[in-house]
């Protein structure tokens, strides 16, 4: 097995892959259905390891996401349930819970919390949170039935309500209008025409990845559905670009009714979302 997992390292790099020796662990680990952990002392395999084995490390090596080889990604404390038609959940959006996470934890709320997760794809925000917070009331949006079906799963035993709608649609939700305690969005933020990775440009849906010519047209609505649903003094966080920290800053500025904006950093110190407060009336 070793002598397997060492050839398929090399495969792996070859094809271009930076992490080989990490994934190439991971996918013997998945065919053995035990952790990357116990491989060490994992006893010999049988003989169906073998093709089993060879068969993932060659669609890895064609850069097929190693997601939609195993059927899940990892998201905070979640294993969420992925593959073809939905965004794989990328560990840089980890801040931006962890970030949301301290909110619901500091703030008193007078009633249960309302959050809402817009582009919400797999529902990894949505049920992240509502599984740290499981008293709140937990609101999931994506205008893809695809991804909704993934999220369906993914939010099973939880509250997690979820909706087919599309963010950008003009006066969407009024029966939100200031009653969210929470909004928080990964949207879709990559720049058209941006050069990607073949596992993000060949299988991540293009719908999910691309905002316009500079990567901000969801933004901006974000930033308007923010200004309405928001209750005064409510928090929200959004997802950006690396190239589009300053834009998003600017865009929830300009509403005039968002206050104490700021950017924040991955968990590699890149740029990676910004957040804001809905001002009540002695900030307007």
């Amino acid at each position: 097995m070793r002598a397997a997992i060492d050839a398929a390292e090399q495969a792996l790099a070859a094809a271009g892959i930076t992490s080989a020796a990490v994934e190439a662990e991971q996918l013997a680990a998945h065919v053995l259905g035990i952790d990357r952990g116990r491989l060490r002392f994992a006893a010999e395999p049988g003989p169906d390891f073998y093709p089993r084995y060879q068969e993932l490390v060659a669609a890895r090596a064609r850069r097929i996401p190693q997601q939609h080889l195993t059927g899940t990604a990892p998201f905070g404390p979640l294993t969420l349930h992925v593959g073809p038609g939905v965004f794989i959940p990328r560990p840089e959006t980890e801040a931006l819970f962890e970030w949301a996470t301290k909110v619901l934890d500091r703030e008193r709320f007078s009633q249960v919390p309302v959050i809402v997760d817009l582009c919400t794809g797999s529902g990894a925000l949505a049920v992240a949170l509502a599984r740290h917070r499981p008293d709140a009331r937990v609101l999931a949006v994506d205008d893809s039935p695809e991804a909704l079906r993934y999220a369906q799963r993914n939010a099973e035993g939880t509250a997690v309500r979820l909706l087919e709608a599309d963010v950008t649609t003009p006066g969407l939700l009024p029966d939100l209008d200031a009653t969210v305690d929470l909004l928080v969005c990964n949207p879709p933020y990559i720049p058209d025409g941006a050069d990607l990775e073949p596992e993000v440009a060949d299988h991540d849906p293009h719908h999910a990845l691309f905002g316009g010519p500079d990567g901000m047209a969801v933004i901006h609505a974000v930033a308007e559905l923010a200004v309405r649903w928001l209750r005064p003094g409510a928090r929200m966080a959004v997802e950006h670009d690396d190239s589009t920290s300053g834009a998003t800053v600017d865009a929830l500025a300009r509403t005039g009714k968002l206050r104490d904006v700021q950017p924040h950093r991955d968990l590699a110190g890149r740029p990676r979302f910004v957040t804001a407060v809905r001002s009540d009336e002695r900030h307007r």
